[in-house]
C-alpha cells in the first residue's frame, strides 16, 4: 500500500533526523518501521499506539523539523482513520503546545491538523475537547505574534469548523440540509428580471427542501452535536455584542469577523433554527437584539460598528433574517423593516444609505420574500403596511433625483450603470476620478438600486400573477373566452391588493425616469416593468392601473403635434391617402425610446387582446400616429436624423427600425384570430370608434380636412380590413359591425372618406367570398330553383352582397354607386364562381343600372355583366339564363354608349355558345339526323324530352341543369333579339347583330335539329336578307353631314365622315355584305345538310335572284359579296363532290348574264366586279373539273371571250400609254393557267388553244393566208346550229344549250384583230407557251403549225418595233417549242400524222427563212436600247442559232430532206454576209453582224464535223451532215476565191479584220475538221477516192482534197498566218493521201 510506504518513508526521516540529538526517538522510531511491517492497514495501525505515540514524542521535543514531520505524520494517520478516538485528547494537548511555538510552519502545519480533525471522525463530541480545539485556532487567530497568514488561515479553519459543526448538527438532529444562498448576496450582474427568476427558483428549492424534512412539531431536546452547536451559538453571539466567549474561553474577538459567521450560520442553516427551539430562542432573544442595537443610529457609532463593513454585515445579517424567518419572528422583522426603511430618510452617510437600498432591492427582487412580506403586514390590518411604505421609501428616492444641482449628471450615471449591468460587467469608477465624481456615482447609486427595487416589486408581481394562472386562480387572457371570472385564489387576491396598494407610486417613479433617461439598457428595463406591470393589470382586470399605465406608455411613443397647430388642409376630390397624410412639414423623429415604447405597446396589446376591452381606445390611437408616421416621408428615426440629408430613406439605418414597427403592427392585428369573439367585437368597436370620432371633427370643420383625423380613418378601416381576413372562419358575427361601419363612412359628404369606405368594402367582401368557408359552396349547390328558405351559406352569401344593392339604391353620389358597382365587378371577377344564391339579386341591380343616364354608371355596370356571360355561365343556376339573356338585351338596346351596345351583342353569341354546348349528347336507341350526329331526333319539334337525354360522362352537372330548360326557347330568345337589333337605326349595332346571328349558326349549326334549321331559315336568314336588300335599294342617297364640333368663323364645323358610308344607303349596303357573307359561311358549312331542307331549292332560286341583282344594281363592295356568296359555295362543296350539276350550272349561269349584261355603275368598280367573275370560274373550274362537260367547258371559253373583249371595249389609252394591260384582260392571264382541258376533254385543246392564239397580233388582211382565216372561222358559230372544232381524230360536235353565249356573226377577222395588243400578248406569250407544253403529243402536233404561226408575228414585230419585247418572249417561246419538239421520240405514228408534222417543219422553216435570216444579225434601227439590252437581243439571236443548231439539227427529227436543205441553207445564207459584202461596206457593218455571220459559219462546221466515240450518228445526223458538207465545202470555196481576189486587188493594203478573221476561222476549222465516211461519199472527189472509200479505206480529211487547187494558190499570200495554217493543210493532204511516208530514192 502507498499509506504504509509513505509512513515507514515518514519514520526513516524522523530516525535519520534524531539520530545524534534524540538517540530514543531515533530507536523508537527503527522500532516502529519493524512494527509498521508487521501491520497490514490503518485498522491495525489504529489499534497498535506504538506508531502514534512515536509520532507524538517526535513533536514533544518540539524541534522545527521534527515537528513538521511528526504533525504531517499524524495529518496522515487521522486522514486514513488510523488513529483511535482514545487518542484525541492527547492529540489536542500537542496541538495546543505547538500553537505555542513562534516557527510558522509549525503553526500553520498545527492548524491543518485541527480542520483534519473535524474533518475526520476524530471530529471532538465532547464539549471539552470542542472547546479546546476551537480555542487553538482563536488563540492563533488572536495572538499579536502570528503572522497574517497565520492569521488568515486560523480564520478560515475556525469559519470552516463552524461549518462543520452546524452540518453535523443538522446531520445528528435529522434535519433537511436548506442553503438557497449559501451566505451570498445575489449578485447583480444582470437584469432585474434575471434576479427575480433566480430569487425565486433558489426560495422555491429552499422551501421544499424545508417542508420535505420540516416535523410536524418543533423540537426542544438537543442531542450532543446540537448542544455544542448551540454552545458555540452562544459564544459567538457573545462575542459579536463585545462580550466575552465563556465556552471557548475567548475573551474577545474582533466583531466583524464573527458577524461573519453569524450571517453565514443564519443563511446556511435556517432549518436549525426553524425546528429546534433553543437556536430560535437565541435568535430572537440574543442575535435579533444585537442586530437591533447595531441597526440603532441615534448616536455616532464607535470603533467598529462605525465601519461600513461591519454595517455591511449587520444589514445582510438582517436581511437573512427577514427572509429566512420572518414567519416566527413578525415583530422583529417588522422592527428591522421599519428601521431600514426608515434609515433611507434620514440624514445618513451616503454609503449607509446605499447599503441599505441594497437590503431593500433585494427584498424587491425575492418575489417570495415580497409575497410573504405582504401577506404578513400589508394584508393584516394590525400590522404596519411594511412593503407599500418600502416602494414608497423606494420612489421618494428615485423622485429626488429631478431636485439635485447635479440630475443631469446622476441620470447618466444611472443609465451608465444599467448599461454596464445589461452587458454583465460591474459598474465601478476610475481611480483617479474627483470627490465629485465619487459623490455623482453614488447619489446614482442609490436611485439604480431604488429603481432596482421598484421594478423588482413590478417583477413579482408579474411573476405572482403568473403562477396564479398556473395553479388556475387566473384565466389567461390567451384563453378564447368571451367571459372573464373574478378569481377567489389566495395568490390572485394577493396580487390584487399589491397591485392596488403599489401601481400609482411605481408609475410616478418609472414614468419620471422614462422621461428624463436616455440611455438604451434603462429605457428597456423601465418598459419591461411597464409591459410586466400592464400585462398583470390585465390579467388581474384592474382596470384603473391598466388604462394608467397604457396611458403613460403610449405617451413615450410617438411624439404627436397638438391638432390645432397642425395646418389644415383644403379638399380636393382627387386627394389620395399619401398626399393627405403627408401634408405636414412638421419632422417626427423617432427617439429609441419611442421605438422601444412602441414595441412595449405591442408586447402588451399581443398578451392582453382578450382582455383589453374598451382599453384599446388608447393603444388604437397610437398605432394610428404610427402609422401615420410610417407613410410619412418626413418621418425617421434618430439614428438616422443626422444622415437623412446625405441619405435615402431606404438607405438609412431607420428603414429597418420602420420595417419592424410596421411589421409588429400588422401582426397585432393579425393575432386577432386568436381572440375570442367578444375580444375581437370590442377591437372593431374601437377602431369604429376611432373613425366616428375622426369624422365628427372633420365634418365639423367644413372644408378643410385635417391629416390627422383622415390618418385615423385610414388606419381605422385598413385594420378592420385586417381583422376580417384573419377572423375569415367566424365572420358571420362581425360582419353587421364592419359593413353598417362602412356604410355610414359611404354617406360622407367628402369624396376622400368615400373613397376609402368604397375599397373597405371592396376588399372586405372579397376577402369573405374567397375565404376556404366559401371554397365548396359550388359544390354543396341544390340544382333546384332558388327558394326563399335559404341555408346557412346562402343566408350569409346574401348578407354578404346584399350591402352592395342597398348602397347603389340609397347613394345620392354618382361617385358612390360608381365605386358600388366597381366593387361587383371585382367579386364577380374573382369569386363569381362561388356565388349562387345572390345571382338573381345581381342580375336585377345590373338591369336597373342599364337605364341609368349617365354613362359610366351603365359602364360599369355593363364590365359585371360581361364578365358573367364570358366567364360565369358555367356557375350561375340555371333559371338565371333567361334573366342574363334578358339584361344583355336591355344592354343591347340602351342608347348611351355604342360600343356597350356592340359588346352586349357580342354576349348573347357566348351565351348561346354555352347554351348549345350543353347538348353535345349522342341519341340513344336512334340515328342523328342530317349529316351531323350531335343532336337527339327527339329535338325536332322543338320541345326537348327530358327522358331521352342520357347521362354521359363528361357532362357537368350545371349543363344538366341547363338541359331542364326550354332550350330552344333560348335560342330563339336570342335570334328574335338579334333579328330585331338588325334593323336598328344605328348601323354599328345593326352590324354587329347580323355578324353575331350568323356566327351563331355558323358555330352551332351542327348541333341544332331540322326543324330549328328550318325555323331560323324562313323566319330569321332569308327575312334578314330581305330587309337589309330592301333597305339597300329604298334609303337615301343624301350625304350625311357628322356630329357638330363647333364653330369657325361663324359656321358650324362638323366631323368628317368617310365618303364609304356618308349616306344611309352606303351604311345599308355595308349592312347586307355582312348579311350575304353570313349566307355564304353558312352554305359553305352546312350545304349538303340544308339541301335536305323542305323547300331549299326555291330559297336558292330566290338567292340566286337576289344576287343577280345585287351584282347588277348594287355597290361594287354589295356585288363582291354577293359573288363570293355563290363562289364560296361552289368551291367548297364541288371538290368534295357534293354539289349537284344544277346547282353548278346555276352559278355559270348567273355568271356568264351578268357579264353580258351591263352592271348600273361602270368605271373601276365594274371592271372589278368583271374580275372578281373570271377568278372565280378559274376557281370553280380548277375545284370541279370533273363535273365539267365539253358543252360547259364552251361556255366557260365564250365566256372567257366575252371577257376579253370587254377588256378591250374599256380599255383606257392612258394605261396603254404607259405600258398597262386593262384590268379585264390582267385577270383573264390570271385565270388562263386554271382554265387547261382536263383529262377527260382532252379533244377540247385544240379549240382552247385556238382561243387563246386569237389575242396574239395578226398581220394585215392583206398579208395574211387562207389559213390562217380557216383558224379564226373554226370558232364561228350560229346560235341555231352546232360547232365543229378540228381535232387530229376528225371532229367531235359540240351542242350549244345557251344562245346567248356564244360569239355572233360579228366574230370577224377584224373583232379578233381588235382584241389582240402588244401589251396583252406579252404577257400571254409565256403563258402560252407553258399551256402548249401541256397538252398531249397528237394535239400539239395538231395545233403546231397554227401555234408557230402565231409565234411567228410576233417575232416579225421587230421589224416595226425593235424595241418592244414581244419579238423577244415570242423569240423565247419559239425557242421552248423547238426544243421540246426536238425532245420528243419519234416513232412510226399513222400515216394520217405525217401531213401534220410535215406542215410542222414547213412552218418551222419559214420561221427560220424570215426571222433568221431577214431580222437576225442586221442592224436595225433603235436609238432608244441600251447596251445591256443589244447585248441581251445578240445573246437571243444566238439561242436562236443554238437551238437551231445543237437542238433542231442535231436530233433525230422527222424532218423530210427538203426541210433540212432549207434550214441548212438559212445557215449558209447567214454565214454569207460577211464575205458577200464589198471590201469598202465591210467595215462599216457593226461588229454584232460580223460575229454572227461568223457563228452562224461555226454552226455549219459543227453540223458537218464527226466526232468519233462521242457522238450518237444517227439517219438525221448522217443527213444533216451530208447536206453540210456539200453547202460548207462550196461556202469554204467562195470565202477562199473571194480572199485571193481582195488581196490582189487590194495589193499591199490590208484586208478588213473581219475578212481576216472569217478567213483565218475557216482555215482553223478546216485543219481540225474530221468528217464521217458516210459524208465524205458526197464529195467531189477521184474515183480512186471514191473505190477507197467504198472499200473501207479511212479518210477523214478528204474535204481538203476538194479545195486542194485554191489551197495552194493560198501558198503565196502576203499575209504569214494564211500561210502557216495552208502549210498546215498541205501537210494535212499529205497524211491523208500517206504521201509524208514517200522518200527521194522510192
Amino acid at each position: 500500500m502507498a499509506f504504509m510506504a509513505v509512513l515507514e518513508s515518514d519514520l526513516r526521516a524522523l530516525s535519520a533526523e534524531a539520530r545524534r540529538r534524540y538517540p530514543a526517538v531515533k530507536d523508537g522510531a527503527e522500532h516502529a518501521i519493524l512494527k509498521l511491517r508487521a501491520l497490514s492497514g490503518p485498522s491495525e495501525i489504529a489499534h497498535n499506539e506504538d506508531i502514534l505515540r512515536i509520532f507524538l514524542m517526535a513533536c514533544e521535543a518540539k524541534n522545527v523539523k521534527m515537528s513538521v514531520i511528526g504533525l504531517s505524520s499524524l495529518q496522515k494517520l487521522i486522514s486514513h482513520d488510523a488513529v483511535a478516538p482514545s487518542a484525541l485528547r492527547e492529540i489536542l494537548i500537542t496541538l495546543k503546545d505547538h500553537a505555542e511555538m513562534t516557527d510558522e510552519s509549525v503553526q500553520l502545519k498545527t492548524l491543518q491538523t485541527i480542520l483534519i480533525i473535524f474533518q475526520s471522525r476524530l471530529q471532538p463530541e465532547d464539549e471539552e475537547n470542542m472547546a479546546q480545539a476551537l480555542g487553538i485556532s482563536l488563540r492563533l487567530l488572536e495572538s499579536n505574534r502570528s503572522s497574517d497568514s497565520v492569521r488568515n488561515t486560523a480564520a478560515a479553519t475556525f469559519r470552516q469548523a463552524a461549518a462543520l459543526i452546524f452540518d453535523h448538527v443538522v446531520s445528528a438532529e435529522s434535519l433537511p440540509m436548506g442553503k438557497p444562498s449559501s451566505g451570498a448576496y445575489p449578485s447583480r450582474s444582470t437584469s432585474v428580471t434575471s434576479d427575480v427568476n433566480r430569487n425565486i427558483t433558489l426560495s422555491e428549492s429552499m422551501e421544499l427542501e424545508l417542508v420535505s424534512g420540516m416535523p410536524s412539531l418543533k423540537r426542544e431536546t438537543l442531542t450532543k452535536a446540537g448542544k455544542i452547536g448551540l454552545l458555540l451559538l452562544e459564544d459567538l453571539t457573545s462575542l459579536a455584542a463585545g462580550g466575552s466567549a465563556i465556552w471557548l474561553r475567548v475573551s474577545s474577538i474582533q466583531q466583524t469577523f464573527v458577524l461573519d459567521i453569524l450571517e453565514f450560520i443564519l443563511s446556511n442553516y435556517a432549518s436549525v433554527f426553524r425546528i429546534l427551539v433553543p437556536y430560535e430562542q437565541v435568535l430572537r432573544i440574543q442575535i435579533c437584539s444585537l442586530l437591533m442595537t447595531s441597526l440603532r443610529t441615534n448616536s455616532e457609532p464607535e470603533g467598529e460598528a462605525g465601519e461600513p463593513y461591519f454595517r455591511r454585515l449587520v444589514l445582510r445579517s438582517v436581511a437573512h433574517i427577514i427572509r429566512l424567518y420572518c414567519p416566527s419572528l413578525v415583530t422583529e422583522c417588522e422592527v428591522f423593516l421599519s428601521m431600514l426603511v426608515k434609515a433611507i430618510s434620514l440624514d445618513l452617510p451616503l454609503w449607509h444609505r446605499i447599503l441599505v437600498l441594497e437590503v431593500l432591492r433585494g427584498f424587491c427582487v425575492e418575489a417570495r420574500t415580497l409575497r410573504i412580506l405582504f401577506q404578513i403586514f400589508d394584508l393584516q390590518p394590525k400590522n404596519s403596511n411594511i412593503v407599500e411604505n418600502m416602494v414608497k421609501a423606494l420612489a421618494r428616492i428615485v423622485a429626488s433625483v429631478q431636485f439635485q444641482d447635479t440630475c443631469e449628471e446622476s441620470l447618466a450615471a444611472v443609465a451608465g450603470m444599467f448599461s454596464s449591468k445589461a452587458k454583465g460587467i460591474e459598474w465601478s469608477l476610475d481611480n483617479d476620478v474627483s470627490n465629485a465624481t465619487v459623490l455623482v456615482a453614488s447619489e446614482a447609486h442609490a436611485v439604480t438600486l431604488a429603481m432596482e427595487g421598484l421594478l423588482g416589486v413590478v417583477f413579482t408581481v408579474a411573476t405572482l400573477t403568473d403562477e396564479a394562472m398556473d395553479i388556475g386562480e387566473l384565466e389567461s387572457p390567451r384563453f378564447d373566452s368571451d367571459t372573464s371570472k373574478s378569481s377567489t385564489g389566495e395568490t390572485a387576491i394577493l396580487c390584487l391588493a399589491m397591485v392596488d396598494s403599489v401601481w400609482l407610486t411605481i408609475l410616478d417613479a418609472l414614468s419620471l425616469i422614462l422621461t428624463k433617461s436616455q440611455g438604451e439598457a434603462i429605457i428597456l428595463e423601465i418598459l419591461k416593468g411597464y409591459q410586466a406591470f400592464t400585462q398583470a393589470c390585465g390579467v388581474l382586470h384592474a382596470v384603473e392601473p391598466l388604462n394608467s399605465f397604457l396611458a403613460s406608455l403610449c405617451k413615450f411613443t410617438i411624439n404627436i403635434p397638438f391638432e390645432p397647430e397642425k395646418k389644415s388642409v383644403p379638399f380636393t376630390p382627387g386627394s389620395k391617402r399619401s398626399e393627405i397624410l403627408v401634408d405636414q412639414r412638421d419632422n417626427i423623429v423617432l427617439t429609441p425610446k419611442n421605438v422601444q415604447a412602441l414595441r412595449t405597446l405591442f408586447n402588451v396589446a399581443h398578451r392582453l387582446h382578450n382582455v383589453l376591452g374598451p382599453s384599446w381606445v388608447l393603444v388604437l390611437e397610437t398605432l394610428a400616429a404610427l402609422d401615420r408616421a410610417i407613410n410619412s416621408p418626413h418621418a425617421m428615426t434618430q439614428e438616422a436624423s443626422m444622415s437623412a440629408q446625405k441619405l435615402p430613406r431606404e438607405s438609412s439605418g431607420q428603414y429597418s427600425d420602420f420595417n419592424i414597427l410596421s411589421s409588429l403592427n400588422s401582426q397585432l392585428f393579425e393575432s386577432s384570430a386568436l381572440m375570442n369573439i367578444s375580444a375581437v367585437k370590442a377591437l372593431l368597436s374601437a377602431l369604429c370608434q376611432l373613425s366616428d370620432k375622426s369624422k365628427l371633427v372633420i365634418q365639423s370643420n367644413f372644408g378643410q380636412i385635417s391629416s390627422q383625423k383622415i390618418g385615423n380613418i385610414s388606419f381605422s378601416t385598413d385594420r378592420i380590413l385586417s381583422i376580417i381576413v384573419n377572423n375569415l372562419h367566424r365572420v358571420e358575427p362581425i360582419w353587421d359591425l364592419v359593413v353598417s361601419h362602412f356604410l355610414e363612412l359611404a354617406d360622407s359628404s367628402f369624396q376622400y372618406i368615400r373613397n376609402i369606405a368604397l375599397e373597405a368594402l371592396d376588399r372586405s367582401i372579397c376577402s369573405v367570398l374567397g375565404s376556404e368557408q366559401f371554397q365548396d359552396i359550388a359544390a354543396s349547390k341544390q340544382h333546384v330553383k332558388i327558394d326563399v328558405s335559404l341555408t346557412d351559406s346562402g343566408s350569409l352569401e346574401c348578407a354578404i352582397i346584399s350591402p352592395l344593392r342597398v348602397l347603389y339604391c340609397s347613394a345620392l353620389n354618382i361617385d358612390v354607386r360608381a365605386g358600388t358597382l366597381k366593387i361587383l365587378l371585382h367579386v364577380i371577377e374573382r369569386h363569381g364562381d362561388k356565388l349562387y344564391y345572390s345571382w338573381p339579386a345581381i342580375l336585377e341591380m345590373l338591369r336597373s343600372v342599364a337605364d341609368a343616364p349617365e354613362k359610366d354608371i351603365v359602364s360599369m355596370g355593363f364590365q359585371s355583366l360581361r364578365v358573367i356571360m364570358n366567364d360565369g355561365l358555367s356557375t350561375i343556376p340555371g333559371d338565371c339564363l333567361q334573366v342574363c339573356i334578358d339584361v344583355a338585351a336591355k344592354y343591347s338596346a340602351q342608347k348611351t354608349e355604342l360600343n356597350i351596345s356592340l359588346t352586349a351583342i357580342g354576349l348573347l353569341w357566348t351565351t348561346t355558345d354555352f347554351v348549345v354546348k350543353g347538348f353535345i349528347y349522342k341519341p340513344e336507341g336512334k340515328d342523328a339526323e342530317g349529316p351531323y350526329a350531335y343532336t337527339p331526333k327527339e329535338m325536332d319539334d322543338g320541345k326537348g324530352n327530358e327522358s331521352s337525354i342520357r347521362s354521359t360522362s363528361g357532362i357537368t352537372e350545371q349543363t344538366l341543369l341547363v338541359n331542364v330548360i326550354d332550350r330552344d326557347k333560348l335560342m330563339f330568345s336570342v335570334f328574335s333579339l338579334l333579328q330585331k337589333l338588325g334593323t336598328d337605326e344605328r348601323p354599328e349595332v345593326r352590324n354587329s347583330s347580323v355578324r353575331t346571328l350568323f356566327q351563331i349558326l355558323g358555330s352551332h349549326g351542327q348541333k341544332l335539329s331540322k326543324s330549328m334549321w328550318e325555323d331560323c331559315l324562313w323566319n330569321y336568314v332569308f327575312p334578314t336578307l330581305n330587309r337589309a336588300s330592301h333597305m339597300a335599294a329604298t334609303s337615301s342617297k343624301d350625304e350625311w353631314q357628322g356630329k357638330e364640333l363647333g364653330t369657325r368663323q361663324g359656321k358650324a364645323v362638323h366631323m368628317l365622315i368617310h365618303h364609304s358610308r356618308n349616306t344611309a344607303q352606303k351604311q345599308w349596303d355595308e349592312t347586307l355584305v355582312l348579311v350575304l357573307g353570313g349566307i355564304a359561311r353558312l352554305l359553305r358549312s352546312f350545304f349538303p345538310f340544308l339541301r335536305s331542307l323542305r323547300n331549299f331549292w326555291s330559297g336558292w332560286e330566290s338567292l340566286l335572284h337576289l344576287v343577280e341583282n345585287s351584282i347588277l344594281s348594287g355597290s361594287k363592295e354589295v356585288a363582291l359579296a354577293a359573288i363570293n356568296c355563290l363562289q364560296s359555295t361552289v368551291v367548297s362543296h364541288s371538290s368534295k363532290g357534293m354539289l349537284p350539276m344544277d346547282y353548278l350550272k346555276s352559278v355559270i349561269d348567273v355568271y356568264e348574264i351578268v357579264l353580258k349584261k351591263s352592271p348600273s355603275y361602270s368605271g373601276d368598280s365594274a371592271t372589278k366586279v368583271e374580275q372578281e367573275i373570271l377568278h372565280g370560274l378559274g376557281e370553280v373550274y380548277s375545284q370541279a373539273q370533273r363535273m365539267f362537260d365539253s358543252g360547259m367547258y364552251t361556255q366557260l371559253l365564250a365566256i372567257l371571250h366575252m371577257a376579253v373583249r370587254q377588256g378591250k371595249i374599256n380599255n383606257s389609252t392612258f394605261e396603254a400609254e404607259f405600258g398597262h394591260i386593262p384590268p379585264l384582260q390582267r385577270t383573264v392571264l390570271e385565270v388562263l393557267p386554271l382554265l387547261y382541258p382536263s383529262d377527260h376533254l382532252s379533244s377540247m385543246w385544240s379549240p382552247f388553244l385556238r382561243e387563246l392564239l386569237q389575242y396574239l397580233p395578226r398581220l394585215p388582211q392583206s398579208e395574211s393566208n387562207g389559213s390562217e382565216q380557216a383558224c379564226i372561222g373554226n370558232f364561228k358559230h350560229d346560235s341555231k346550229k352546232s360547232i365543229t372544232a378540228e381535232i387530229p381524230n376528225g371532229s367531235r360536235e359540240i351542242s350549244l344549250n345557251k344562245t346567248d353565249t356564244r360569239l355572233g356573226p360579228e366574230s370577224d377577222t377584224s373583232t379578233v384583230a381588235d382584241i389582240s395588243s402588244y401589251l396583252f400578248a406579252e404577257k400571254l406569250i409565256p403563258m402560252l407557251v407553258d399551256i402548249y407544253l401541256l397538252a398531249p403529243a397528237a394535239e400539239k402536233y395538231n395545233i403546231f403549225p397554227e401555234f408557230v404561226q402565231g409565234l411567228g408575228r410576233c417575232m416579225t414585230t421587230r421589224r416595226d418595233n425593235p424595241d418592244a419585247a414581244l419579238w423577244r418572249v415570242a423569240v423565247e417561246g419559239f425557242n421552248r417549242i423547238l426544243v421540246d419538239v426536238s425532245k420528243t421520240k419519234i416513232d412510226g405514228g399513222t400515216d394520217s400524222s405525217k401531213p401534220a408534222r410535215i406542215s410542222m417543219w414547213k412552218e418551222v422553216a419559214d420561221i427560220y427563212d424570215i426571222f433568221l435570216v431577214g431580222y437576225c444579225g442586221r442592224a436595225l434601227p433603235s436609238n432608244s436600247l441600251s447596251a445591256a439590252m443589244l447585248k441581251a437581243d445578240e445573246l437571243l439571236e444566238m439561242k436562236v442559232l443554238d437551238v437551231l443548231g445543237d437542238n433542231i439539227l442535231k436530233s433525230q427529227i422527222d424532218a423530210p430532206p427538203d426541210i433540212l436543205q432549207r434550214l441548212i441553207s438559212s445557215l449558209d445564207r447567214c454565214a454569207s454576209r460577211t464575205c458577200s459584202l464589198p471590201l469598202e461596206t465591210v467595215e462599216l457593218m457593226p461588229t454584232h453582224c460580223s460575229r454572227f455571220s461568223l457563228s452562224c459559219l461555226q454552226k455549219l462546221f459543227s453540223l458537218t464535223r464527226y466526232n468519233e466515240g462521242t457522238e450518237d450518228w444517227n439517219l438525221t445526223r448522217c443527213a444533216v451532215s451530208k447536206v453540210s458538207i456539200a453547202i460548207l465545202m462550196t461556202r469554204c470555196e467562195y470565202i477562199l476565191r473571194k480572199f485571193l481576189v481582195d488581196e490582189s486587188d487590194l495589193g499591199d493594203c490590208s484586208l478588213p479584220a473581219a475578212r481576216l478573221e472569217e478567213l483565218t476561222y475557216v482555215l482553223e476549222e478546216l485543219a481540225d475538221l474530221i468528217i464521217h465516211q458516210d459524208t465524205a461519199s458526197i464529195l467531189n472527189l477521184p474515183p480512186v477516192l471514191k473505190d477507197g472509200i467504198a472499200n473501207g479505206k479511212h479518210y477523214s480529211r478528204l474535204h481538203l482534197l476538194v479545195l486542194f487547187p485554191t489551197l495552194c494558190e493560198l501558198i503565196s499570200s502576203r499575209v504569214s498566218r494564211v500561210r502557216e495554217l495552208v502549210q498546215i493543210l498541205h501537210k494535212h493532204i499529205c497524211m491523208e493521201l500517206s504521201l509524208e511516208k514517200l522518200s527521194t530514192s522510192d
